[in-house]
Order: C-alpha cells, then structure tokens, then sequence
C-alpha cells in the first residue's frame, strides 16, 4: 500500500502508539451505545473500535475515504462499520446519529473544541473519550482554583464529570506534532443548552487576569453585582478562575 502523506490543511496527525491506542480502548465506557468516530485517518484506532462495538466514522478527506473503504471492506460489508466521506459539521445538525451514541476519536486539534461543545449539547451522545491537545483537555478537565479554569471547564462540570486518561508524547505520532496530547473522559449526565448561562461566562473570563467584578460590570449593572456579591458571600476582589460551577450557576439565576 502507498505511503499516505499526512495533510496539514486537515491537522493530520496519526496515532500509532500501540499502547495509547489500547489505553483509549480500555478507557471506553462498558455499555450498548454505538461508537462514532471522527477524523478515522488510517484506521489505526477504528481497527480496535470494530472489535468492540458497531462504529459510525467521518472522514473528511476523500484520499482517506477510499483508504479505510479497501482496508475494511469486510466489517463495512456486515454493516459493523459505516463510513461518511465529507465535514462531519455539516452533517452535524442537532443530534449527529439517531441512536445513542459515544464519541471515540483522536481529533484533528484545529476543530477539537467546536467538536467536542457540539458533543456536549447533542443529547443521542452520551459519553466523549478523546484525545486532543493537552492544553485543551486540561481546559475541559479543570477544577475551580487552577489557572486554566474557564467556561469549558463550567460547561463541562454543568453536564457531567471529566478526568484525563493519559498523556500523550509527540513522539505516539506520524508526523509528532510540536505539542503534548492527552486522552480525556467526560462522562455526560445532562446536555448543555443554556446559551444565556454561557453567554455570562464569556464575558466572567473575558480578561481572566481581571477581577470577575471588572469583568461582569463591564455588561451587568454594578450596583446590582455588588449587593449580589455580599448576598453569594463572594469577595470583590475574586478572580474568575476561583469560584465554582455551582458559584456560576448561583450568581446566574440572581443576574439574569
């Protein structure tokens, strides 16, 4: 088989870490659920997956397409693969499958985040297992108190819980991207939908370095802060990384 060139334009990066790609495999959730799989590349990972359970694949690039439909022209003849050639966020529309579903993928870095937020409010996916840039899990995966703590850690801690499987070296890829990756879990128990409370979060972090006063009484009324702030027992000089989901939610039902 020809020696296939990995295309910067679709952040091409493939995982061919034995032992990350069985971690990945491990650290799927025990259940019925159907896998989908975005961004297949070469099957490195899609040949664990149709082991295990029935898999729904995109693929956005048509080279890789006729690739993956010669190297797994059986599991797609027994229907345990199916695989979509095209933008998996034009096929995105609501729910990305009508049947429940987990997301298991190692995702192209340039759309991971816009991906995995799509996941988080689609209500047929029910758990996401992903490798992606460290930086972003770390986000995702963040905890009240830590510097990277933002909205994607608020909107995650609002529909489920999230952990880091494992970290991953650029050396587990061909070509090594410059940077580190990691694998996380969010395991969903509720769908993200509120665009309003998340709409209040961009503008908590917008200049995180900032109080979250400053911040918030850049769109809010600040007087009407200031009496919810002693309300919520929350000190003026806080910084947006230091409150709580459960703190954002609370300031959120009294500001809106």
């Amino acid at each position: 088989m020809e020696k296939v060139v990995a295309k910067k334009k679709f952040g091409q990066n493939f995982l061919k870490d034995e032992t990350v790609l069985q971690k990945i495999v491990e650290a799927m959730p025990n259940n019925d659920n159907k896998i989908v799989e975005i961004g297949p590349g070469l099957g490195d990972l899609t040949k664990y997956l149709v082991d295990v359970k029935s898999v729904e694949a995109f693929e956005v690039d048509t080279d890789l397409c006729k690739l993956l439909q010669k190297k797994f022209d059986k599991e797609i003849a027994t229907k345990q693969l199916h695989i979509n050639c095209g933008d998996v966020l034009n096929a995105w529309q609501g729910s990305l499958i009508d049947e429940d579903y987990d997301l298991v993928a190692n995702l192209p870095y340039y759309i991971a985040t816009n991906i995995i937020l799509k996941a988080l409010a689609d209500p047929k996916c029910k758990n996401i297992l992903v490798m992606v840039q460290l930086e972003v899990a770390e986000k995702f995966c963040a905890n009240e108190g830590e510097k990277v703590f933002g909205s994607l850690g608020i909107i995650t801690q609002s529909v489920g819980e999230a952990h880091i499987v494992v970290q991953v070296p650029p050396t587990a890829f061909e070509p090594p991207p410059k940077i580190d990756s990691a694998v996380f879990l969010i395991e969903k128990s509720s769908d993200r939908s509120d665009e309003i409370f998340e709409g209040m979060l961009r503008v908590a972090f917008k200049q995180p370095r900032k109080t979250l006063m400053k911040n918030l009484s850049a769109t809010y009324d600040k007087e009407k802060l200031q009496e919810l702030f002693k309300e919520l027992e929350f000190a003026l000089t806080i910084r947006p990384h230091q409150l709580s989901t459960d703190n954002y939610h609370q300031l959120y039902k009294k500001i809106i």
